[in-house]
């Protein structure tokens, strides 16, 4: 299938190279970085090969190696062998278990020993042969010193030089001792009360530590960071968003300051090519997102691929995938580097697909398409600035980017296809998050990538900022806007393999039950993903063919790690679910192996369909239950909000990263206690959570304070 747009002028280095200018911002104070402890025991750093190297006797980095490809060459279990592996060991880490929390990291292993963080930010140390934990952190933090759009998702760790480096979702780093788990250092990296989190995993290289800023939806400024591994002292900071001086601040409006508040958040782990010295990241969307009209330009870099170099900083190149975005296009998969041959010459790429579901593959040394990608024209809308072109990747289109027909009572604009603009009236598009976070995996033999990808109709509609709201870090989300969701719609996941050499699908299947997971791929021929029906499934890698699964207690959302102990092969999987992903929840670390006798679970965590596969109707709703005899707390309605309902319902109740977010703004105090307490086909049930005078005292917040803006004052 090929796109809908219609070929033009070929993309000739149309986004290749705005000279390279060497500038890097200014580095904050370090008056920031504090030390504790006395020091890590003395260990090597990590070489360079070691680190590059596809993964044997250990995970040292996230991905597998510095490239991100999230591949194995172990051999042991493969197509004909997988279907005798069963569990070795299966630990309750009794962390992350809060309907906040998502287990999105991805551990870590390292001479027999297993390193893992939950989303409820306590980091474990365990035994490869017991599962034994032999120490564990736990930050014990407060529900009001974090502020996050998405719920609390930390994606990994980082090891080097006897450390554990470690991300915190109140916008700290954090160097541990291997050994022990004390504090070595502490870097409080941004002012997580203005909306800064760190979700994605550090990179260790080379004496240093590189960490991306998050704070989607809070008028904040990205950033991606370098720290001294052994001290934590500050080297450098690269600005996603740049000011003045800095190339691509003239992509933003000279009559305002929208660029100290304009996103561009980096939400996962950069990639190192130690050859040219480079460090490569995605971005996500600008702020806010869906309103584009105090920020005429397109708004570099945001939902952009950022080349720098490794040791300075400085800005070697950049890729903008979408231009001027209003549609929540953020490129949060992680990028993935590779060497492929084409056309008989080695060429050193890079792949990234962005939530608008495209999928772009570039020359990492140049940031210019390595397959071809087209300036195209796209619709118009003057109040919103909209880019007169966007660049659409050529060869195999991975999901239908229109709108085949209208919902019931809608009219499609432009055949609601990826780019249709919106403005004061709601417009339907596609898709409306084609991938996500969910890590994508690369065959070096191969030359295959491997993705989820989804097919879904929503759109937006632009909404006018309150003069109070601009540029204003309050820690409080802001859209400019309004997502529209119509009802009835379905969605269509497919797991699809890609050659990187040509754009071509080397084969694709539908998913049943959405994308929401990381991938591996190894040597053995297979293709490892979790799935939200709590099972790891393996596929044939190179035909797609399905051909084994292994139920465990809760979705393993993090992609499947892959190690060699004692000259065993392993497979380890967290199960501990996801705020979005459905399927239910644990706590449980498990490793499989050919060597496992214990089968798979028995106890799997009470299912809740998975969010993003239809948006049917509820049924006729129950009748409302009584509300309890207990006095009101707004200010403790407003912590358990911004727990567990923003990250779907947004600030306003408009609706936020979730389907049918939207709360209906007649809704009775009894209406919204019953739904808390009970749930629907797409929200939790919180009775099993919260108590009724908490139930009461959130629904009492909604009424009082969410659904009406006058009222939306209350203090932090």
């Amino acid at each position: 299938m090929r796109h809908p747009y219609p070929l033009v002028l070929l993309l000739a280095g149309a986004f290749a190279l705005a000279a390279c200018n060497e500038q890097t911002s200014a580095p904050p104070s370090p008056a920031n970085a504090a030390t504790a402890g006395s020091g890590a025991s003395v260990a090597p750093a990590f070489a360079a090969s070691a680190l590059l190297a596809a993964p044997t006797a250990g995970w040292l980095t996230s991905g597998g190696n510095l490239y991100n490809q999230r591949y194995s060459p172990l051999t042991e279990i493969n197509k004909d062998t997988i279907a005798g592996v069963k569990a070795e060991w299966q630990v309750h880490l009794g962390s992350g278990l809060g309907p906040q929390h998502s287990g999105q990291g991805e551990p870590l292993v390292h001479d027999g020993v297993i390193y893992h963080v939950t989303g409820q930010n306590d980091v474990f140390a365990l035994s490869v042969d017991t599962g034994e934990i032999l120490w564990k952190y736990q930050p014990d933090l407060p529900t009001s010193g974090v502020v996050v759009c998405c719920g609390w998702a930390v994606r990994g760790l980082a090891l080097g030089e006897g450390l554990v480096f470690v991300p915190r979702l109140d916008a700290h780093l954090l160097a541990l001792d291997q050994k022990t788990g004390a504090v070595v250092w502490d870097v409080e990296v941004a002012k997580p009360e203005e909306g800064y989190s760190i979700t994605g995993a550090p990179r260790y290289f080379d004496g240093r530590v590189y960490s991306g800023v998050a704070g989607g939806e809070y008028q904040t400024r990205g950033s991606m960071q370098a720290f001294d591994a052994g001290t934590g002292a500050h080297l450098w900071t690269f600005h996603t968003v740049p000011g003045p001086g800095e190339f691509g601040h003239d992509t933003w409006p000279a009559d305002n300051d929208s660029w100290k508040y304009g996103g561009a958040p980096i939400w996962q782990t950069a990639a190192i090519d130690p050859e040219l010295g480079q460090l490569y990241f995605s971005t996500g969307n600008a702020s806010p997102d869906l309103n584009g009209s105090l920020r005429a330009g397109d708004n570099l870099f945001t939902v952009s691929i950022v080349a720098l170099d490794a040791v300075t900083g400085a800005y070697r190149w950049h890729f903008q995938e979408t231009r001027h975005d209003i549609w929540d296009y953020d490129a949060s998969s992680p990028v993935v580097l590779f060497d492929v041959e084409k056309d008989g010459v080695l060429r050193k790429g890079l792949s990234q697909i962005s939530k608008s579901g495209y999928l772009f593959i570039l020359d990492r040394v140049t940031g210019a398409g390595l397959t071809p990608i087209i300036d195209t024209p796209v619709p118009q809308l003057a109040e919103q600035f909209t880019a007169a072109t966007q660049p659409i990747p050529q060869g195999d289109t991975l999901i239908n980017h229109c709108i085949d027909s209208p919902p019931e009572g809608w009219t499609l604009v432009n055949n609601g296809c990826t780019y249709t603009p919106f403005g004061r009236e709601p417009v339907l598009y596609a898709p409306l998050s084609g991938s996500n976070w969910q890590p994508t995996a690369y065959d070096p033999r191969l030359g295959h990538l491997f993705l989820c990808a989804t097919e879904s109709i929503g759109g937006a509609v632009m909404q006018d900022w309150r003069p109070e709201q601009v540029g204003q870090q309050t820690g409080q989300m802001i859209y400019g806007g309004a997502f529209q969701l119509p009802r009835g719609t379905a969605r269509h996941a497919y797991q699809i393999a890609v050659d990187v050499r040509t754009h071509d699908i080397v084969w694709k299947f539908e998913s049943p039950v959405g994308c929401s997971t990381g991938a591996t791929v190894t040597a053995g021929g297979l293709l490892l993903v979790g799935r939200s029906d709590a099972r790891l499934h393996a596929f044939d890698s190179a035909s797609g063919e399905a051909l084994w699964s292994f139920q465990l207690d809760a979705p393993p959302v993090p992609s499947p790690v892959v190690f060699e102990h004692e000259g065993r092969q392993k497979i380890l999987l967290f199960a501990g679910g996801s705020l979005f992903a459905g399927g239910g929840r644990s706590d449980s670390l498990w490793l499989l192996s050919l060597d496992g006798t214990k089968g798979e679970a028995q106890n799997v965590a009470a299912a809740t369909p998975p969010p993003s596969i239809t948006l049917d109707s509820d049924p006729a709703p129950l009748p409302p239950l009584a509300l309890p005899d207990s006095a009101v707390d707004l200010l403790r309605g407003k912590e358990v909000y911004d727990t567990v309902c923003v990250a779907c319902h947004g600030a306003d109740g408009q609706g936020g990263h979730a389907e049918g977010g939207a709360i209906p703004p007649d809704s009775t105090l009894e209406a919204i206690f019953s739904k808390a307490s009970r749930g629907s086909s797409k929200m939790p049930a919180f009775a099993a959570v919260y108590t009724a005078a908490d139930l009461k005292s959130v629904a009492s917040y909604v009424r009082e304070s969410v659904l009406r803006p006058a009222a939306r004052q209350l203090p932090r």
